[in-house]
């Protein structure tokens, strides 16, 4: 599906209900599963949550989880713990080619019996179940946050526990910290001191009902969107609280940069386009939230503000290397743009040429992030469908706050 987006009006204002945290929800399907009675509300619409949700479920042998690389770490973790159960875990081409060898070692480092079926360190694997009794494993810090939650998750299911020690330098701690404060909402016994994490065993199952708070990943398309309208735009998002556990939270100070300012109420943010200053350059490390990375990129091309992003180093590893693509979509639109392993840095734009076609790469963040771009010029979006990896009402959504979209 290829979209043309342009806008007619450049000052904003609505009122939008979000889903819920992918991250969020992904957590807690799979602590329902193993340690908990849970209802669960404001469960994320995402293919990711519904693919996991189906693969938790299923009787099948070969279980395939498309593009939802949250799934496919946590599955790994799930399935290894999971007695008496074989499967074949696998996914989209691209996920075939996505590594999964450092959870992988990290499971078979405790016992658990996970073989590959075609290239090795890559999906798809063969998954026999077994009892793992060993309570101790080492995973590198700088890894895909993923992995880590992956052990986390499973942790308090085995018969001794679990001790995780983080070598070197730990990256996107705020996702370490989601599951350790819904682990601890659980009542499971669970810490993260220096390098190393601790999760007890938890054998009584709790029955609790969890409310999952509206995904700030998903938020980041609005917070672009008043960034590149005009003066006293505004846009009323829901359900969100100021005490998030999501990394992705941050966008609220970083937006301010902007000229966004965040109002929180007891459930909703008010975002306000607000007169701001220009500053010359921007710098930020995002490796703590590396999800906004794109979004940021756009933003700053949009305003023709000079950015410098780093801390970008597991954006090869995405659903495409999202480094490669922001290079190659922003150069078509006019921007000068260089990128190493883990850095951006964008010059000031002098034009945005229009009508320029997005390359999306299967990638549904690509789509959104440039999205908000029409605000400043008609652009097209192809492969417009990918959004429902993440936000399956996104186009809708779009075209509520006064996009006008034209389908080809």
């Amino acid at each position: 599906m290829k979209l043309h987006l342009s806008t007619r009006q450049t000052q904003l204002n609505a009122s939008i209900a979000i889903s819920g945290s992918k991250s969020e929800s992904n957590r807690l399907l799979i602590l329902q599963q193993l340690v908990a009675r849970l209802q669960i509300e404001n469960i994320s619409d995402s293919d990711d949550s519904n693919h996991l949700q189906h693969a938790l479920t299923t009787k099948e042998e070969v279980v395939d989880i498309g593009h939802a690389g949250t799934a496919m770490r946590f599955l790994t973790a799930y399935f290894a713990v999971k007695e008496g159960r074989e499967v074949v875990l696998t996914g989209s081409e691209r996920m075939q080619n996505r590594p999964i060898e450092i959870l992988v070692n990290a499971l078979q480092d405790l016992g658990a019996q996970i073989s590959y079926e075609d290239k090795v360190g890559y999906p798809p694997i063969r998954i026999k179940g077994t009892r793992i009794v060993k309570d101790k494993v080492q995973i590198n810090g700088n890894v895909s946050s993923q992995y880590i939650s992956a052990l986390m998750l499973v942790a308090s299911s085995l018969p001794n526990g679990l001790e995780i020690e983080l070598l070197g330098k730990i990256t996107s701690v705020p996702y370490i910290n989601m599951t350790l404060k819904l682990l601890h909402e659980l009542g499971i016994d669970a810490t993260f001191i220096a390098h190393k994490i601790s999760i007890k065993h938890f054998s009584v199952p709790v029955s609790k009902k969890v409310v999952v708070e509206s995904d700030w990943s998903s938020a980041s398309y609005f917070y672009s969107c008043i960034a590149l309208s005009d003066l006293n735009s505004q846009v009323v998002l829901s359900a969100y609280k100021k005490d998030s556990l999501q990394g992705d939270s941050c966008l609220a100070e970083i937006y301010k940069h902007f000229g966004v300012e965040t109002t929180f109420q007891e459930n909703t943010i008010t975002l306000t386009k607000v007169r701001k200053a220009r500053e010359d350059r921007l710098i930020l490390d995002l490796k703590n939230a590396p999800d906004i990375a794109q979004t940021i990129a756009v933003t700053c091309f949009g305003l023709a503000i000079d950015c410098t992003l780093t801390g970008l180093h597991t954006l090869k590893i995405k659903e495409t290397d999202r480094l490669v693509a922001l290079e190659n979509e922003l150069t078509k639109l006019g921007g000068e743009i260089s990128i190493t392993d883990e850095c951006l840095e964008l010059e000031k734009a002098t034009q945005i040429h229009k009508d320029i076609a997005i390359e999306t790469y299967k990638d549904h963040r690509m789509a959104m992030a440039f999205a908000p771009l029409a605000l400043k010029t008609s652009i097209v979006i192809l492969e417009a469908k990918v959004v429902t990896k993440s936000f399956r009402n996104f186009w809708d959504t779009m075209q509520q706050i006064g996009f006008q979209i034209r389908e080809e």
